[in-house]
């Protein structure tokens, strides 16, 4: 889908999109379908980028995924939520980490890298 079309959808629409798109990253991860998940992490970036963009920053409205029952899911609506809502999306990132729930717990483990600017733990050299 293109983010003109994107446009034109209510919010309800996008946030069940994105959460069709997790579930599908999902499958793609435990199928080792490399290139379908990356097709599918630019959609969802796409969508977030839509919601981001609209007026008072609607990527607020992914929150309402943090109790979805597919991990991968929360793991992505944390972390496209941690703008907006930082102390959440961290309890639902650190939550997932715990989880010890692979390949998510890593991601979420990175993702808590990322925020605390250690980038050792990540390969990231900084500038």
């Amino acid at each position: 889908m293109k983010q003109t079309d994107l446009s034109k959808m209510p919010i309800e629409y996008l946030v069940a999109r994105f959460a069709e798109i997790g579930v599908a990253q999902d499958q793609a991860l435990l199928g080792g379908q490399v290139a379908k998940f990356n097709g599918l992490f630019n959609q969802m970036v796409e969508l977030s980028n839509e919601l981001k963009n609209r007026d008072g920053d609607q990527r607020r409205a992914l929150a309402s995924l943090y109790q979805h029952p597919n991990i991968q899911v929360r793991l992505k609506a944390a972390i496209h939520t941690r703008e907006v809502f930082p102390v959440e999306a961290r309890r639902q990132i650190e939550a997932i980490a715990e989880s010890h729930w692979m390949p998510q717990a890593g991601d979420a483990g990175m993702a808590l890298a990322i925020m605390d600017g250690d980038l050792k733990l990540t390969g990231i050299k900084p500038e």
